[in-house]
């Protein structure tokens, strides 16, 4: 499966792997399929635009899933699209691959938006290859982590009263996740479905106003005032929801482009092909809640892990992302011995002023900002309380997980990673995530992402330093 790491690969591969099946899951970077922790699946590195890499992780295949995407990579993603595809397409053929199913979009007569020709074009790309391709396409998807979704909750459950644009009052006919994983099972274990295209749909179509106003009355919301107005332009529109959601810029933007349209769809020979009932949209939605609450605390942070945005639906799925790196010249050991003394009467090795600042207004607002401690001052394991972080995940020498307890409007997590360097020594990354709660929560951000970009520089140079004075390392000139 190629594009595993992303939205629907993250769900169908547990969603395959449940059923018995044999899975290979393919994506850029490995270390993020292994943090999703799937048993039994294979985990492979490979990168669509990187032929070299592709022929290893199609052999022995049968079927292909191709769930590959570039809208997050900003512009040109329409011709990044069509050259993967053409890649996997030959790569496919030439791994004696018997099917590729394909996810792509309802295309809407007279679209012009990137976001959606680029999917159309990327089919009649995979169709011109020798393998058969089935082509599902649906539009939007229900289910936590699809853009759309999360656009909407990001709106309904952090802001009363939303001037929008018009587009709130196109329609579309939306499918439940758990409807769209069904059919691509069932179309790639039918022979009859090879070589044909299939628009996927659930049982009615329905506005993005219908669709907020049931996601607020799921969620127990007050119904929010919506005021659609006509100046919103397309490029406005992006820039408006890069303001009050948390959706990343180039998705938001890719996005806004095929909102304008009302989609629709012929699911008629799907329906026949994969029988399944069909959820309602509140049905729909009360499904993506009930399966963020199933979802367990996980050791790495994963986008939108229900556990590490605070077990809150209104707390974005995306999260806003800052890190800062530095290399030590001695041993992924020699910097884990510093790195997990910190906190406690360690205090942070760097600035820590700037922390003591923010440690002063938690406590001003009833926080734990000046609850200092550890349970010992030269070891940390899983679960130890470090002042006011938690440690979520640990590996030694490898990667250290910490959950940030101060009050704030949203949900934050704190990784530091180090990797051994070809040339000798270590690189020390930290990186902070943050999942914003509504406006507030998105203006603490950006009103912090300064300090963080030059707290994180510093603080990764002094770690390393630390880790070299100890291994007696000299101290460069």
């Amino acid at each position: 499966m190629f594009g595993a790491s992303g939205y629907i690969g993250s769900n169908l591969v547990p969603f395959l792997s449940g059923r018995g099946l044999r899975v290979r899951a393919a994506a850029r970077t490995i270390d993020v399929l292994r943090s999703r922790g799937w048993p039994g699946v294979e985990l492979v590195q490979a990168d669509a635009l990187d032929t070299a890499s592709l022929a290893a992780a199609l052999a022995g295949v049968d079927v292909a899933f191709y769930l590959v995407h570039s809208m997050a990579a900003g512009r040109d993603f329409g011709r990044l699209d069509q050259e993967a595809a053409a890649n996997f397409a030959a790569a496919a053929a030439a791994a004696g691959v018997a099917r590729i199913v394909y996810l792509g979009g309802l295309v809407p007569e007279g679209a012009t938006g990137e976001h959606i020709v680029s999917r159309r074009e990327t089919g009649e790309v995979l169709r011109a290859g020798a393998v058969p391709v089935t082509e599902v396409r649906a539009g939007i998807i229900i289910g936590p982590g699809s853009a759309a979704f999360e656009v909407m909750r990001d709106l309904v459950l952090n802001l009363p009263v939303m001037v929008t644009p018009r587009w709130v009052r196109a329609k579309s006919p939306p499918i439940a996740l758990e409807n769209l994983l069904g059919y691509l099972l069932g179309v790639a274990n039918s022979a009859a479905a090879a070589g044909r295209i299939y628009d996927a749909a659930g049982p009615g179509e329905v506005s993005y106003e219908d669709m907020m106003r049931l996601m607020a009355e799921v969620a127990g919301k007050r119904q929010p005032v919506i005021l659609p107005v006509p100046v919103l332009s397309p490029g406005l529109s992006s820039y408006w929801l890069g303001l009050t959601t948390a959706v990343p810029p180039d998705i938001a933007k890719a996005l806004i482009g095929g909102l304008k349209h009302d989609f629709h769809a012929d699911d008629a020979a799907l329906r026949q092909l994969v029988p399944q009932r069909l959820l309602s949209v509140r049905e729909a939605i009360a499904a993506a809640f009930a399966a963020e609450r199933s979802h367990q605390t996980v050791t790495r942070w994963a986008e939108g892990a229900f556990a590490l945005r605070g077990f809150r639906h209104d707390v974005a799925y995306y999260a806003k992302k800052a890190s800062g790196s530095a290399q030590a010249a001695t041993s992924p050991a020699a910097v884990w011995e510093q790195l997990i003394r910190l906190g406690g009467r360690n205090r942070y090795f760097y600035m820590n002023g700037l922390w003591w600042l923010r440690e002063f207004l938690d406590w001003c607002v009833g926080g734990p900002g000046f609850s200092r401690g550890r349970r010992d001052p030269d070891e940390l394991r899983l679960g130890d309380v470090v002042d006011y972080w938690t440690v979520i995940g640990i590996e030694p020498e490898r990667h250290l997980t910490l959950h940030f307890g101060m009050k704030a409007p949203g949900s934050g997590i704190l990784e530091f990673d180090l990797r051994p360097m070809e040339c000798g020594g270590t690189e020390v990354k930290v990186t902070a995530y943050w999942h914003p709660r509504g406006v507030w929560g998105l203006l603490y951000w950006y009103a912090l992402v300064p300090a963080h970009l030059f707290l994180f520089r510093g603080w990764t140079r002094a770690i390393a330093r630390r880790a070299e004075a100890a291994a007696g390392v000299p101290a460069a000139n």
